[in-house]
């Protein structure tokens, strides 16, 4: 199919961007650092003139879409959108590179919030810049998972069997109606926006009702809407919200379990949010890593406890472990309570389990997925079946069966192609001197796009600041195959994909 490209997607990227980079711009003014606000406000004129002049340059332009060239404007689109966010920095930030802002960006912008400084040694615009990158990051998550990716069932929803696998895109008729990956995108943002705006402001305002800085409260919204878990203080531990804030962030977390949690999928998603799998498997999930550090610190105690201090140790385990299962990567101001009590140091190694698992597919969450989890724990259920009874039927239709079969194969595909992406980045990683566990943390840290997680096992942002060129090349790399899963990937080096 041959189109004039009136509205190239990466142009009208660009031009976001520019728009966007007068809100830092403003607060810099405000708060009277007007060399920061120059550096803002002049990248955001030399990007909205380009973004004009290329603008006006392709409007006429005949470009053949093709699933190839989708594939390739997204994977370009992490590697030079970033570019574009940095400009700012370098400016703002006496000392930065221009590779430490692009790392520091791409970081952002992946949703993995990985991060190369201290809280203190960047200015608060900047931190209010490298939050908006990520909750812009974010919502480009979503609507690339819907409009470009699950056309071609590489979102993950292809794991739930034939029926599942032609994705909410094509149950709503939009493949047939809407072709071209352009008008999908547009479709998309239009509308889900209102919702992840609307859910983000509305998270903003319960944070400052509970007593937290405008600045702080508006990061963390954003952090906790895109799960890129950025935050100027160093996260929800020193945040002045306490628990009640982490209450309202557990709540908005579930936009990043289901898709179905976004109001803005109700027109796609018919089935109740109430029967979700993803749901279900993240509950089993949490409760179990709950018990576990429950009983770990329980078997190690000496002493009784007091009721309120117990209460505070629970619920530091249960938001904690959702955090991290999301891949957003706070920790609760409760997390330690338990093992200042019990003298035992809280178990990283699950932090990391959580972090793999991820969750909800077309997400902004990272990871390997909890309806993949899903499926192959159904396939695994149904086995342990047919070795108690050979000769047994398995039943629940048509669906079912696809589920365990054809969906189940998907999702052992991708969990044998991530585990192997593991083990060659942590081989990278230790052949450039790293040591073998800083490196697989890092290189989990990366591909389930949860940078805290390698922060909490190492020594804080210096985990990543302390990292030679190379060696934050090879988890740059990690960053970008994360966001966009192997399989999208594995996809784009297809032959015939290439003869489209």
């Amino acid at each position: 199919m041959n189109r004039p490209a009136h509205h190239s997607f990466p142009v009208v990227l660009m031009g976001v961007a520019a728009a966007v980079m007068v809100l830092p711009a403003a607060h810099a003014a405000v708060n009277r650092q007007f060399d920061v606000g120059r550096a803002f406000l002049y990248s955001a004129v030399i990007l909205g003139i380009l973004a004009l002049l290329i603008g006006f340059a392709t409007a006429n332009l005949v470009k053949r879409v093709s699933p190839r060239r989708q594939l390739t404007y997204l994977i370009g689109t992490y590697f030079a959108l970033p570019l574009a966010f940095a400009l700012p920095i370098v400016q703002a930030v006496p000392g930065v590179t221009l590779w430490q802002a692009w790392f520091e960006m791409l970081s952002a912008f992946t949703t993995t919030g990985a991060t190369l400084f201290a809280p203190a040694d960047l200015p608060e615009t900047v931190h209010l810049w490298r939050a908006l990158a990520g909750w812009l990051g974010g919502f480009h998550v979503i609507v690339m998972a819907l409009a470009v990716l699950a056309p071609m069932n590489l979102v993950g929803i292809d794991s739930a069997g034939t029926e599942a696998s032609t994705s909410s895109v094509a149950a709503s008729g939009l493949i047939s109606q809407i072709a071209d990956a352009g008008q999908r995108i547009q479709y998309f943002s239009i509308m889900l926006f209102p919702a992840y705006g609307g859910l983000t402001l509305l998270l903003w305002v319960g944070l400052l009702v509970a007593g937290e800085d405008g600045l702080v409260a508006l990061c963390h919204a954003m952090a906790v809407l895109s799960t890129s878990g950025i935050s100027p203080i160093a996260g929800t531990e020193q945040a002045a919200s306490g628990i009640l804030g982490e209450v309202m962030i557990a709540i908005f977390l579930l936009t990043a379990i289901s898709r179905r949690a976004l109001p803005g999928f109700a027109g796609l998603e018919r089935r109740f949010w109430r029967y979700d799998p993803e749901l279900l498997t993240a509950g089993v999930i949490i409760l179990v890593a709950v018990f576990a550090v429950m009983a770990m610190h329980l078997g190690a105690a000496d002493q009784w406890m007091r009721i309120d201090q117990f209460a505070k140790m629970v619920w530091g385990a249960f938001f904690t472990a959702l955090s991290f299962l999301t891949t957003t990567g706070f920790v609760s101001v409760g997390w330690q309570v338990g093992g200042m009590w019990s003298g035992v140091t809280p178990p990283g190694l699950m932090l990391l389990a959580l972090s793999l698992v991820g969750g909800g597919v077309a997400t902004t969450a990272g990871g390997v997925k909890l309806l993949r989890v899903y499926v192959v724990c159904r396939h695994g259920q149904r086995e342990l079946e047919r070795l108690i009874e050979p000769s047994s039927v398995g039943g629940g239709g048509m669906t079912a069966r696809q589920l365990r079969d054809a969906g189940a194969s998907v999702a052992f595909v991708f969990f044998m192609l991530f585990a192997m992406v593991i083990a060659v980045v942590t081989a990278l990683l230790t052949l450039l001197s790293v040591e073998l566990e800083p490196a697989m943390a890092l290189a989990i840290g990366a591909l389930t796009n949860n940078g805290p997680v390698a922060q909490i096992l190492g020594d804080g942002p210096g985990v990543w600041a302390d990292l030679a060129v190379a060696q934050q090349t090879v988890l740059a790399l990690a960053m970008v195959m994360g966001r966009l899963e192997m399989l999208a990937l594995l996809a784009f080096l297809t032959p015939d994909l290439w003869r489209r």
